[in-house]
Formats: structure tokens, C-alpha cells, sequence
């Protein structure tokens, strides 16, 4: 056992492909700027659904992505077994944030309530546009139906409240759009 619970760990990126023969690997990152990834340490990969610490020896941006090296790791077919394995981090290496300002993952999963008390869902993931980032919430079950929605995240406009304690983001939002 890992000993690593969900509660723990935060995913900030994924090691996408090889690169090059020396045991490097692409990586996509999840962190704003790319960047940071490079700055936690260790990295937690889940490997056969246990989250192991792994030590990066070197890492820098290549391209419009970003290359690194897992210590220990000096050969291509070693570093294969890792292509495809998210990259975590313990989340209490995370930067504090503001007051009003959260997370992504503090997000996910989240229940998305009208300002009437009607449940659209729960958040799936959030995608950034440019502009503003957007909620992208999945009907369950529980919900008025299970439609997806696409909801911006525009604080005071939109997003009403957040309560991480309850689980819930109320929105002023018409279920029929």
C-alpha cells in the first residue's frame, strides 16, 4: 500500500511519451505556467493503482511541451513503463491561494446547484478558453436530467458560492440552456 489517499495528493500533470534514448519522457502539465511541475518534489506516479515517489533528476521546457528525467531512470525501455501515468503531487506542497480563489481539483467533483436549490449536476473536469475557464457539469441520477452543461466560471456573475465543507457550487444558471 501506498499509503497515499485521494484526500492527499493532487494530480498536476501526466508523462505523456518517450524522449530520446536516455530514459527522458514528454510530459503534459497541468500547472500554470507549465513550468512548476519541475519545482515538486518528489513526484507521486500511480503505478498499478499505487502512488510511488519518484525523485526528477533534470527537466526543462523542449518545444511548446515539456521534457524530464526520473532518477534512475538512464534507459528508454525503462522509462516505457511510465508513457500514460498521471503525475501527483502531495497536496500540501501547493501554494496557498487567496481568499476566493481555488483550485481546479478543489472544484471536480463538486455539486452544481440553481439559486432555486436545483441540482445540474456534478463538475467533470473544467476546461480553460482564454477568456474565462469553463465548468463542465454532468447530469447523475440526482440531477434535474442527465444533460451535460457547459457553465462559465465568472465569479458574482455565475458562480454564486462556492462551499467546499458542503460539496456544493450554487450558480445562477437556467437549467434549459
Amino acid at each position: 500500500m501506498s499509503g497515499y489517499t485521494s484526500e492527499d495528493i493532487t494530480t498536476v500533470g501526466r508523462i505523456t511519451t518517450l524522449y530520446g534514448v536516455k530514459g527522458w519522457v514528454k510530459v503534459y502539465s497541468h500547472t500554470e505556467p507549465m513550468e512548476s511541475i519541475l519545482d515538486y518534489s518528489p513526484w507521486l506516479l500511480n503505478i498499478n493503482g499505487q502512488w510511488l515517489p519518484f525523485k526528477i533528476s533534470d527537466g526543462k521546457k523542449h518545444g511548446k511541451g515539456l521534457v524530464a528525467k526520473l532518477t534512475g531512470v538512464d534507459d528508454r525501455d525503462i522509462a516505457k513503463q511510465y508513457c500514460g501515468v498521471d503525475i501527483a503531487i502531495e497536496t500540501s506542497q501547493l501554494p496557498e491561494l487567496e481568499e476566493g480563489d481555488f483550485y481546479w481539483s478543489q472544484l471536480e467533483k463538486l455539486s452544481v446547484l440553481t439559486e432555486s436549490g436545483d441540482k445540474l449536476g456534478n463538475v467533470s473536469h473544467l476546461i480553460a478558453t482564454g477568456s474565462n475557464d469553463v465548468l463542465v457539469v454532468k447530469g447523475n441520477a440526482d440531477s434535474i436530467d442527465r444533460r451535460e452543461r457547459l457553465i462559465p466560471y465568472l465569479p458574482d456573475q455565475v458562480i454564486k458560492e462556492i462551499n467546499l465543507e458542503e460539496g456544493t457550487i450554487r450558480v445562477d444558471w437556467d437549467p434549459e440552456f
